[in-house]
Formats: C-alpha cells, structure tokens, sequence
C-alpha cells in the first residue's frame, strides 16, 4: 500500500505552533509547579509566552497514538479563562518524514533544539527500535539531543520509549515500569534499574515512565494534575472520554480473563463505595452489596481493580479530599468528614502519605487554578453521563466506569 504523508502541527488552543529551530537558550532550572520555565518567552521553537513547554521526541517505528496522546491531553489543557496552559511541539533528532507502525509518516518540522527549551521531554516508544534493541549506549545523534535537555527538566516516557531514558542512564537507581511484554527485557538489559511490571506508571521525581500506550493518557493526566490540580485534569478527562484518575500504582492486569457471563463482579460495591464515602464502610458492606462471603468479595476485587478493597477506598477518599480542597473553601475539618477519613489528623496522614503535601499546603497551591466548569461543561461530550455522572464528587469516581485493565494496553 502506498504510504501517506502527515504534517504534524502542534496545536493548542485554537493556534498552532509551526515555528523551526534555531539556537536553543543556555539552560536554566525549570519553575515548579507547572509554570513555565522562566529563562526566555520567545525561544528558537516555542512561541507561547507563559505556558509549560512540552516537547515530544520521536523516532522512526512511532506508534501514532502514542504522538497524539500528549498533544490531546496537554494542548487541551485550559485555564478557567479558557487560556491554554501548555504549548506542544514534536521534534525529532534530524527534522524531516519519521517513519511509523502505520502506513504513513510524520514530517516533523523540529530539531533536537526543541529539547533544550523544554520544560517536560516525552519519548514515546518505538515498535521499530525499542524492539529488537539488545543493550549498550545510545546511538550517537539520540545522545547528543538527550544532552541538550536542561537541568531540572522533567523527563517521560510512553510504553517501551523507556528503554531510551535507561540506556541514557536517566532510570538508573530508580522505579520504572514499561508495558508488560518488555518489563523483563528491561530488567535484564539494565539491572541498575529498579522495574515495577505490575503498575500503570511510576513517578520517581522529576523521572517518569508509564506502561503500555493507554496508560500514556494517566499518566499525561497526571502531571497536568501535578501541574495546575484535579480541576484542569479532570476537564480535560471528560472532554476526552476517558477516567479523570487512574492511580499510577493500579496493575497492569495481564491477561487477565474477562468475567463469565452471569458471574457477579464487584462494580457494584464500588459504585456504592463512591456514593457513600463519607460513611464509615467496611468489607462486610461491601460484600453485601455484591451478596458475596467477604472472601469472595476480597478476592474478586483484587482479581479486577489489582488492590485490596481497603487500599482502593483510601485512594477515592484521597481524591475526594483534593477535589474539595481545590473547588470549595470547606475547613479542613468538614473535607476529612465529607471525604470519609472522620477527622482532620487522619486526612493529613493520608494525604501526606499519598501526595506528599499536607492538606492545607495543597489548598493553597491549587484552589486558585480551580477551573469553575461552564453550565453544561461536556454535556455535549460525555452525553448520558457516560464518564462524568455531573454529581461534583470530583474525578476519583468516574474510574470505575473503566476498570484499569481494559484499556491498559
């Protein structure tokens, strides 16, 4: 079949950026908090004044999807005044066609200069590469671009693009995880590495690796969180049809079979769950509502969702606690109640825990960024309630419409 050519353009907001490269600036460290990086606003490649500069490098064998997912997630990142908070290039080590899986290319108009303005670098995998790649250094012209990122920069890397950040020695000493097929290889391949092949993805500080293609959407969506709060990444969530959360420490679920017709499965309960989280609840009642033995329903459980029902419902009320804390000015008190924790001291020790910031410095960062949906916000979108059922309980929710393991590629 003849091949097709595609110009990529990178969009966000209703503009793209079609800029190419010249001198990249001398590096600086990145700004935290998702700000942009603070050295120069009218770079060789970026042209966006005060947005997070997301640079995407691919290399020959893309995987298509995996190129459009940080487009989608972060070009569709908007303020509450409907401002794009990110600007998104791609770029590749020599500009020109990348070839991909598919039966087209991808002229790619960057260079490996992008790489030195960014504030985020994302490696998406490569079929053709990462494959059959057996160990030792990088190719020369891959690790004179990756030389060129800043430091401080925040690095990921979609499904087996992985194997570029550990033959750099960016994962050395560190967690990583890439798709389940290749976690082994991996491991073997660079022993320095410390692999998970049973989680989505792995946040190991300003490092981060995700699993197979759909988990690349978690953990996009993840550091829009990190960057600008539930709020922003839960709208973009609903305007892209997928959960608001999946947490990064959920399996993998590797071939995992699908349930038998007329076998309960614990939906249900976890529904429920979620309606209820301010009240105390236990496995007993939840195993009532699936009428099952609660070692059945502990063991189904962990068979669909890849964690105990106790550790599941601690990460809903977490999530709870971060939706209120950014879209309400309820005390701290009232947010550990409503969220199920009984009492502001355990919020903070599970919030700390989970996030690493108490609850109060949490408000502070993030209940300015809150985005105040518009009436009918993704009615047109998520029609039927399909993702967001529109009750303001926030995104941890929404993920038990799609259990982790049926679209972790």
């Amino acid at each position: 079949m003849t091949a097709t050519t595609a110009t990529t353009t990178t969009t966000d907001g209703p503009e793209a950026t079609g800029a190419t490269g010249a001198t990249a600036p001398a590096p600086e460290a990145r700004a935290t908090e998702g700000a942009p990086s603070a050295e120069a606003t009218s770079g060789a490649v970026f042209r966006r004044p005060g947005r997070h500069r997301v640079a995407v490098l691919v290399r020959h064998g893309l995987l298509p999807i995996e190129l459009g997912i940080p487009h989608r997630v972060f070009g569709r990142s908007w303020d509450e005044h409907g401002a794009a908070l990110y600007e998104v290039v791609t770029c590749a080590v020599t500009p020109g066609p990348v070839r991909t899986d598919a039966d087209f290319t991808v002229d790619v108009a960057h260079g490996p200069e992008a790489l030195a303005e960014a504030d985020t670098v994302i490696v998406p995998a490569s079929h053709e590469l990462d494959e059959p790649y057996s160990g030792g250094g990088l190719e020369p012209s891959l690790a004179g671009a990756l030389s060129l990122i800043r430091p401080g920069t925040r690095i990921a890397s979609i499904c087996t693009g992985a194997f570029v950040l550990a033959a750099a020695g960016l994962l050395d000493g560190r967690r990583a995880t890439t798709h389940w097929t290749s976690c082994e290889r991996l491991q073997r391949l660079h022993p320095q590495v410390r692999v998970d092949p049973d989680v989505l993805y792995v946040a190991d500080g300003d490092v981060l690796t995700s699993a197979g293609v759909a988990s690349g959407i978690d953990l996009c969506l993840h550091m829009v969180r990190e960057d600008f709060g539930a709020a922003v990444a839960n709208s973009v969530a609903r305007r892209t049809l997928v959960p608001p959360h999946r947490d990064g420490g959920q399996a993998q679920f590797i071939e995992r079979p699908v349930p038998q017709p007329g076998v309960h499965t614990t939906g249900t309960a976890r529904a429920w769950a979620l309606r209820n989280l301010e009240l105390p609840i236990g496995l007993r009642e939840l195993a009532e509502q699936e009428a099952m033995s609660v070692r059945t329903f502990t063991r189904r459980f962990r068979d669909e969702t890849g964690m105990s029902p106790q550790v599941w419902l601690t990460r809903q009320r977490v999530e709870r606690a971060r939706q209120l804390l950014e879209d309400s000015a309820l005390p701290v008190e009232r947010v550990a109640r409503d969220a199920g924790f009984g009492s502001a001291s355990s919020l903070r020790l599970h919030f700390q825990a989970a996030l690493g910031v108490s609850p109060s410095s949490y408000r502070r960062t993030f209940r300015v960024r809150t985005v105040r949906a518009e009436a009918g916000d993704g009615a047109r979108e998520d029609a039927g309630g399909a993702i967001d059922a529109g009750d303001g309980k926030g995104g941890a929710g929404d993920a038990t419409n799609i259990p982790a393991g049926e679209n972790a590629a």
